[in-house]
């Protein structure tokens, strides 16, 4: 292990969310107009669907938000507490308390913010079969402020940080933190870190994102996120290799390394763009009746890759890791894991 594993090397912002999930009939998904293997944002017509899923179906609570996953599962490989810092806004009330307790729990050193405006932000997990359609209502994390990281302590979180990860969601809520926080780590030689999160995003939040790419060292997306961001950027390329060649190439404005791009497609090959070139990396396969949710699997890939990273590995030991991580969590439900990982690089 890296002699350098220190508290606070790792910084994740984004949206804290007490993740609802039970298995439901496609019936359900139709009646709330939505689709398997997708992700929205909560409309005033998807309000009820909470409820409905807690007192309908067996649903279990799990502390979640992609990045919050993110970290857990960086934790996990790393055994060893308070690597990562976690940071973003919470109601007061008992779900915080809840994911508070959980987060806390798998290591992380949390920074939420707290609201009175709002209750704590909850995301459903629809699972149909090997599908899941997530539905977040933000809540209380659509109003985290850039105070929050103005404030003298978490500043200083921000300036002992290396590494930052930042999810795309997080264009909805704040862009200017995103901005503020960007600019840091230029200023600083960090590593900053995006995920492109949901096609809805690379389409209606455009603007924020390519206002954010140009500090983005590592970016991470699956295929339909890539296909999304060459349409609306008309990067003139549908062959995925092709665009994760042309987002690498877009402009960066730390020119000490070059943008490493990382784009997941379920169980087909990992693609990775890195110095002017594509290769791919296998995934494993496993047998249907091993794949229990393929929820949080974008998630722990970044977590295991997060790991790796700040252990000092080279790329390509991230992305197996990642691989490896996203095969132990699509086992399970949820984005939850068990025992210590036993990870062979």
């Amino acid at each position: 292990m890296a002699e350098n594993l220190r508290e606070g090397l790792l910084l994740g912002v984004g949206n804290p969310l007490l993740d609802i999930s039970a298995t439901v009939d496609p019936e359900f998904l139709k009646k709330y107009d939505l689709k398997s293997n997708n992700a929205i944002l909560a409309e005033e017509r998807h309000k009820p669907l909470y409820e409905e899923l807690i007192n309908l179906y067996k649903a279990d609570f799990i502390a979640g938000g992609s990045v919050q996953n993110s970290m857990r599962v960086a934790q996990w490989f790393l055994q060893k507490p308070r690597i990562a810092t976690y940071m973003g806004c919470v109601g007061r009330d008992k779900y915080s308390e809840i994911l508070e307790d959980k987060a806390t729990t798998d290591g992380l050193n949390v920074r939420y913010q707290y609201t009175d405006k709002e209750a704590t932000g909850m995301c459903a997990v629809l699972i149909t079969g090997k599908e899941r359609s997530l539905c977040a209502n933000l809540a209380a994390a659509n109003c985290f402020s850039p105070s929050h990281i103005e404030n003298p302590e978490n500043k200083q979180l921000i300036d002992i940080a290396k590494y930052i990860y930042i999810s795309g969601f997080f264009l909805t809520v704040s862009p200017e933190s995103i901005q503020a926080v960007a600019k840091r780590a230029y200023e600083n030689d960090k590593m900053f870190m995006m995920n492109l999160s949901a096609p809805f995003l690379c389409e209606f939040f455009r603007q924020p994102m390519l206002a954010a790419l140009p500090y983005v060292d590592i970016l991470f997306g699956n295929e339909t996120e890539a296909e999304t961001f060459a349409k609306v950027n008309n990067l003139d390329a549908t062959d995925r290799k092709q665009i994760a060649l042309k987002i690498s190439e877009m402009e960066k404005i730390n020119n000490k390394r070059k943008r490493i791009v990382v784009i997941t497609q379920g169980a087909e090959a990992v693609l990775l763009a890195k110095d002017g070139r594509v290769t791919e990396h296998p995934v494993t396969k496993l047998p249907q009746d091993k794949v229990i949710d393929t929820n949080g699997a974008g998630d722990a890939f970044v977590g295991g890759f997060l790991a790796q990273l700040i252990l000092g590995k080279d790329i390509e030991t991230c992305v197996k890791c990642g691989i490896w991580a996203a095969t132990q969590i699509v086992q399970r439900s949820g984005c939850t894991y068990e025992g210590k990982p036993n990870f062979q690089s």
